[in-house]
Formats: structure tokens, sequence, C-alpha cells
């Protein structure tokens, strides 16, 4: 099944469920973290700002924080997000009590580790700032960005946000 198919099915499942038993929102804060904050965290965060109900509290960060990729910046905006204004945090800067839902965003590399009862995802995304510099390194972070988009809307619709297919 490709990732579109899939995708769509997960929707119409979740929404079949979202109509049977409208629940109380679990989901109040989430963290998106990654090793470098420079990247697949930073786009996760400006796409579930985008996304996400707005009574939902987004934050993001790393292990070891580097600069802000330029072409995360750049694949956001193609889509109308703007990131530019996000900078590299560190886990250790996080309230463990401000969080409820994590979601790692780390392939090939070791994920950060978050000391607290949370709710736990784990995506692995690969980290489109680690291969070499080509003329296909922005389709990478274009891939990355799809990817994540795709699993927060349905992240999104498990939460019972009216999100649809074409929305980002």
């Amino acid at each position: 099944m490709n990732t579109a198919q899939w995708y769509v099915d997960a929707l119409r499942n979740v929404r079949r469920s979202n109509r049977c038993e409208r629940k109380e929102r679990l989901m109040k804060s989430i963290l998106f973290l990654c090793v470098a904050n420079s990247a697949r965290s930073q786009m996760a965060e400006g796409l579930a700002r985008q996304l996400l109900a707005p009574g939902v509290r987004i934050q993001s960060a790393g292990s070891q924080p580097a600069t802000l990729n330029p072409l995360a910046i750049e694949a956001m905006g193609e889509i109308g997000i703007d990131i530019t204004d996000h900078y590299a945090k560190s886990v250790d800067t996080i309230d463990p009590d401000s969080v409820d839902t994590v979601v790692t965003l780390c392939a090939e590399e070791v994920c950060p580790a978050f000391p607290s009862k949370v709710h736990r995802l784990h995506w692995p995304i690969p980290d489109p700032a680690a291969a070499p510099a080509d003329e296909d390194h922005l389709a990478r972070f274009r891939e990355a960005r799809d990817h994540i988009s795709e699993r927060i809307k349905v992240l999104g619709a498990q939460e019972g946000d009216d999100i649809t297919p074409s929305a980002v």
C-alpha cells in the first residue's frame, strides 16, 4: 500500500471511530524531539501549529541543538509556513510537566530521552540534513516535511480535529 492510500485509510478509520464516540481531548501538549532540533522537529512544530487545534501547546527540542537549517525554512516556506523565527532548543530547557505527548523523529541516530511519564510516539523520519549536499538535498527536506505532515494529520484526526487530506 502506498503512503497516500495508507493516509486516506487511516483518516477514514479514525473519522469512523470519532463519529461513534467523541471523547475529551487527550493531547494538550506535544513535544517533537530529535537530536539537533534543526530540521525535522522544527518542521514538525511548524506543521503542528498549522494543522492541530489551537488549544494544543506545541514545542520542539533536541539533545544537541544546532542552527536552524535554511533548507528546512525553504521547504516550509514552499507550503506557506514561516519558521524563520524558530530556533534550536535543548531538551534540558523543557519542563517535563508541560508535556503530555512526546514524538521522537529519529531514524538512524540515537533518539534523545525525555525523562517523564508521557505518551510516546516514534516516527522514524530520516534526517534530511545528514545526507551530502547535492541537487536532491532540498527534495529530501520536502520528503521529510510531507511524511511528518501526513502523520500529524492522522494524529489530529485521532484527537477529533477536523483535518482534510488537502490541508497543507
